[in-house]
């Protein structure tokens, strides 16, 4: 199979990875085929933001590879989803993109079969789990498939990526546990390792290496790429409050259900609005009643304000950040572009 440069072709790729897996997985057991085909599923409807950032770079930098490129960028995304499986099992989400995480899907079916409460949810539990741990296997077994020049570049940044995001997870789960002190310095932090590297820094700088540049263009797309996902996080984390469900396809109320500490409540925390109902807060039993009362504290506290104006600050500063570079103009211009949609995107 020779895979073109488009998303069309990461879509080529990753059929056939998973048919494959499917094909293979139907003698071990009826459970573990209905894994990987909800796995396919896990996959399908995304905004395949990774592989358009890892391609576009690649593009923009002559194109050298383009099968070689196609085939990364199907890497990166199956790392997302990998990543998104162990979060829903984390901050127990039951939904994502419109419809129920794996980990909820296989409760569900415990669940029908007449099992308690308490075994359905550790088996969707354990099955999500070994269902991202597959898919991060699945990515590297793709990374080796590229050219050799590149492969062991390629492994190091996709392990670089992994390595702070699960140092941004575990700041994460510690400052909602209380384990740990959430400043708003350590809560950017987290936003970098957690979100910034894996999903913006990593494959920019993967499509600038399959493209065989050199080290300016990796240190300037790192800083580029860290800017775009410190502010794609802010604008999630406001749509996780605020956003519409039927654009979103999450809950609004999952965030303040789990006491997910973000900017957000950071500009809230101390003030009187906030402080009279901070006991809702990381309730596990929060009601859309409860929930609707934590968004009028986080409005009258002047938060949500705050978060906005901070998007925007940030928004201004990423466009100069990438005029500054030496990087391919039309690659500037798409990085500006994709700036202004991620802080104003609704979904």
């Amino acid at each position: 199979m020779t895979a073109v440069l488009t998303r069309d072709g990461v879509d080529v790729v990753l059929d056939e990875l998973f048919a494959d897996r499917i094909r293979r997985a139907a003698p071990l057991g009826e459970h573990y085929a209905r894994l990987w085909r909800r796995l396919e599923l896990a996959s399908s409807g995304g905004k395949r933001l990774r592989p358009r950032l890892l391609l576009d770079t690649h593009r923009a930098f002559g194109a050298p590879s383009p099968e070689d490129a196609t085939t990364a960028a199907a890497a990166f995304e199956l790392l997302h989803t990998a990543l998104l499986l162990h979060d829903d099992v984390i901050d127990r989400d039951l939904s994502r993109r419109g419809r129920p995480t794996v980990s909820a899907e296989f409760a569900a079916d415990a669940s029908r079969s007449g099992l308690s409460s308490h075994t359905a949810s550790a088996w969707g539990d354990a099955s999500a789990i070994l269902g991202g741990d597959l898919l991060l296997s699945a990515a590297h077994a793709l990374v080796a498939q590229v050219r050799p020049a590149v492969r062991a570049q390629l492994a190091d940044i996709i392990d670089e990526s992994l390595f702070r995001a699960a140092a941004g997870e575990h700041d994460d789960i510690a400052f909602g546990l209380g384990t740990a002190q959430a400043t708003p310095e350590r809560v950017v932090r987290m936003m970098e390792n957690k979100t910034a590297g894996y999903s913006f820094a990593a494959p920019l700088r993967a499509g600038a290496a399959l493209a065989g540049t050199g080290e300016q263009a990796s240190t300037e797309l790192e800083q580029v790429g860290v800017a775009l996902g410190v502010l794609y996080q802010l604008r999630d984390d406001l749509l996780g409050v605020f956003g519409d469900t039927n654009r979103t396809g999450k809950s609004t109320t999952g965030d303040l259900r789990q006491g997910k500490r973000t900017l957000l409540v950071a500009f809230a925390e101390g003030r009187p609005a906030w402080s009279a109902v901070r006991h809702l807060w990381g309730d596990s039993q929060l009601d859309e009643s409860g929930a609707e009362r934590l968004r009028t504290a986080l409005v009258t506290t002047g938060a949500r304000d705050a978060t906005v104006d901070l998007i925007d600050r940030m928004r201004r500063a990423t466009i100069t950040t990438i005029g500054e570079t030496t990087l391919p103009s039309g690659l500037r211009q798409q990085l500006v572009a994709l700036t202004n949609t991620l802080a104003e995107r609704e979904s």
